[in-house]
């Protein structure tokens, strides 16, 4: 694991727990950066800065580029990532992208994963504006009663979805942080609420697991869901300590291996084919249950270590 840079940021900070301000953390931010992941997902750009394919076309999109990039802790303030974050603005914040916001029975239909996601990157890579703020505005208007979204458009769906909630509680944790926004940090409280009355994986009505793909450890998630993404983003929220988290907790602690890591057991990207859907510009580590995934061990890693402090 220590011989892959693009983790120097995640092992120094959130597996050893070392200040994000201090000297190594911030080097740890430049070996990221120069890291042979990183290059490779930036290789691909045109001239003007921005990706060939559509702006969230999987994975190889801007969006997915600045997720992952964002998610290893690439440094904030590289302008040359600026084109590809306008470049997912102005799709979000289309009129052709606002006929796809619709309102049934007083619910918004919305795949809201889209709106966090560019939030979250924004506040990460440095380049948060009045935009940001107004995609959180739209966030925060759409929000279900019971504290989640959904893009289901059949009408009488009245529940929230994981996939859909989960990264807008990621994007709204991290800005309530940063603006100190009270109305946010109680949408949060909220959200939160989506996962922990169902103990992260377990249905309400017979506490059987919600959905099989729920259990199984991936890196990256990128709009999925499972246990340690949802483990991960209520750590950064600073909710793991809540008792309800516990059945997940035990569940990832029984997938870690002999030597102390813990595997891909599945994956959503694909190295092969390029120009289809779930195309990923680079490798991940691989899958298996026998294996350490580098990427979900430190995770994993980080998630335990907040669970014992908190």
């Amino acid at each position: 694991m220590q011989a892959e840079p693009a983790l120097a940021w995640k092992l120094t900070v959130n597996v050893q727990g070392l200040d994000p301000a201090s000297r190594a953390a911030k080097q740890a931010t430049g070996v990221v950066k120069d890291s042979p992941i990183a290059r490779a997902l930036l290789a691909e750009r045109l001239p003007d800065g921005r990706t060939r394919r559509h702006a969230y076309s999987k994975w190889d999109g801007a969006h997915w580029i600045l997720v992952v990039l964002a998610d290893l802790s690439y440094p904030p303030g590289d302008e040359t990532l600026r084109p590809m974050v306008e470049q997912c603005y102005a799709w979000l914040l289309s009129a052709a992208h606002a006929k796809h916001i619709r309102e049934m029975n007083g619910r918004v239909r919305r795949c809201a994963s889209q709106e966090g996601y560019a939030i979250w990157y924004a506040l990460r890579l440095g380049f948060a504006n009045d935009q940001t703020t107004e995609l959180v505005e739209r966030l925060l208007k759409w929000q279900w009663p019971d504290g989640g979204w959904n893009c289901d458009k059949h009408p009488e769906a009245s529940k929230s979805s994981f996939m859909e909630t989960l990264i807008p509680l990621r994007a709204l944790a991290l800005y309530a942080r940063v603006s100190g926004d009270g109305r946010v940090r109680q949408a949060v409280e909220r959200t939160a609420e989506v996962f922990l009355r169902r103990a992260l994986f377990k249905r309400q009505r017979d506490g059987e697991v919600m959905d099989p793909h729920f259990v199984w450890l991936h890196y990256p998630c990128y709009w999925h869901y499972d246990i340690l993404f949802g483990l991960k983003v209520l750590a950064e929220a600073g909710l793991i300590g809540d008792p309800r988290c516990q059945a997940a907790l035990d569940l990832l602690e029984s997938k870690r291996l002999p030597d102390g890591g813990f595997p891909a057991e599945k994956s959503y990207s694909r190295t092969t084919r390029p120009g289809l859907s779930g195309y990923s510009l680079v490798s991940w580590g691989g899958t298996s249950t026998r294996r350490m995934n580098p990427f979900v061990t430190a995770d994993a890693l980080f998630v335990l270590r907040m669970a014992k402090k908190a």
